[in-house]
């Protein structure tokens, strides 16, 4: 059964080794370097320059549709024969909701409120980036459900650093 795992970017070479995954999506600041693990090929990695903002920031670069659109056609096209890690700067908000994002995608018929509330029982530091989230609740045609099982679920734990997890798409 694919998973996605979700990770730090301090911990992606540990995670993408002990997961076998070939497949790996980066959401960082612009400009914030990664070293892509070995195992992970080039056509296999997907970096969206993006804040972790949910309203515009000047400096700052905020999720678009053009975002959301690469990242939905970079998880369509996984083969799902392998795991795939996603990862931001601290495993927190932009990567759980790239991995809320994924879930939903690719099991359509899956109830939002029952893939949140997944989510959470995986990682109690958990908070969606809601901007992420909106954007794909428009694009997915789910009617507001994302965001309002996303609310549902709450912010999770403060933290400086989450817990790597799996989410499973079953």
């Amino acid at each position: 059964m694919p998973r996605l795992h979700v990770c730090s970017l301090a911990l992606i070479g540990d995670t993408v080794a002990r997961t076998g995954a070939r497949s790996l999506v980066t959401l960082l600041s612009p400009g914030t370097a990664v070293a892509r693990p070995a195992g992970i090929a080039p056509e296999r990695h997907l970096y969206l320059a993006v804040s972790d903002i949910i309203a515009p920031v000047p400096g700052q670069v905020l999720p678009d549709a053009a975002h959301l659109d690469e990242f939905l056609g970079f998880v369509y096209a996984w083969d799902r024969a392998e795991p795939m890690v996603i990862h931001c700067f601290a495993g927190v908000s932009r990567s759980t909701a790239a991995a809320y994002i994924a879930a939903c995608a690719l099991k359509p018929e899956r109830d939002e409120f029952a893939v949140a509330r997944t989510l959470r029982a995986a990682s109690p530091t958990a908070t969606p980036n809601a901007r992420l989230v909106a954007l794909a609740d428009s694009a997915l045609g789910r009617n507001g459900r994302m965001n309002d099982a996303i609310a549902e679920i709450g912010r999770g734990e403060e933290c400086f650093e989450g817990t790597p997890f799996a989410l499973e798409l079953a």
